[in-house]
């Protein structure tokens, strides 16, 4: 019998792990995905742009928190981990975007609740995510003191310069680009799909990550053309002193649903 879509906080009746199937898309479909990103965003604003505000809020809090400590240099940090842990917080979206596929009502209080009602395997794949955020940590206060040494912290006033016209703020910046770019890359890859895939079927987080690997793998040159836009966007609402997030990250995550949808085939309406 044929599997129906099924809310987040219930799994199908049967294992379907081995019944995944990913499909090949052309390079331009990650267009189509913002473009029904786009709909589902300003099908339901209240609870989109309230979810994207609560994320902003979130982020200019820690960034707000940084600052007042001294700790500035862990900004573009901060910035870069919240692309690991966006696939896991974005739950709520994917909700939202199958509700509006099936015609279900969407509620703000629902949808933010998606993922207290999602099945055990998401909490793991969870603290897959958490453990490369701690990693990236890690490796940001590494890669500062291989280039600032016992220099310690610039002052805010100094932060730029020294990152932007020094020989040690350059290595750091492009040192840390390079190190951060492989490690969401990787996360990227397991994640692409997955926590869709946790939400929609009964898999476990492993079998939902390898068949993230396998859409990467088999459609390159769309997931590239995926990422570069995924890290884009998220730029530039963080570029607008995070104000442009109540929007980026609505948007991105409602798309990651219609990828969801267009890479993987379905086995039900």
């Amino acid at each position: 019998m044929a599997k129906q879509p099924i809310d987040a906080g219930t799994v199908d009746s049967a294992p379907v792990a081995a019944q995944i199937q990913v499909r090949r898309v052309p390079f331009d479909a990650p267009w189509d995905w913002l473009a029904a990103g786009w709909r589902d965003l300003w099908s339901v604003p209240h609870v989109s742009l309230a979810y994207g505000t609560a994320f902003a809020a979130m982020a200019l809090a820690l960034t707000a928190g940084l600052l007042q400590f001294g700790l500035q240099s862990l900004i573009l940090a901060l910035a870069g981990g919240f692309l690991l842990i966006g696939p896991l917080v974005a739950v709520g979206l994917y909700e939202a975007s199958w509700r509006i596929e099936t015609g279900k009502p969407v509620v703000l209080g629902e949808v933010m609740a998606a993922g207290l009602r999602a099945p055990g395997q998401l909490g793991f794949f969870g603290a897959v995510l958490a453990f490369a955020y701690a990693v990236w940590l890690q490796l940001a206060f590494l890669v500062f003191m291989l280039f600032m040494g016992s220099r310690g912290l610039p002052p805010a006033s100094e932060f730029v310069p020294t990152l932007l016209f020094t020989p040690q703020g350059l290595g750091l910046l492009v040192v840390g680009t390079v190190v951060g770019g492989v490690l969401a890359a990787i996360v990227f890859a397991i994640s692409a799909i997955a926590v869709p895939l946790l939400l929609t079927r009964r898999v476990d987080a492993v079998t939902a990550m390898a068949a993230s690997v396998e859409a990467v793998v088999k459609n390159p040159k769309p997931m590239a053309l995926w990422a570069a836009l995924i890290a884009g966007f998220m730029a530039l609402g963080t570029a607008t002193l995070f104000a442009g997030l109540a929007v980026a990250f609505p948007l991105i995550g409602h798309a990651t649903w219609h990828a969801f949808r267009s890479l993987v085939v379905q086995n039900g309406p």
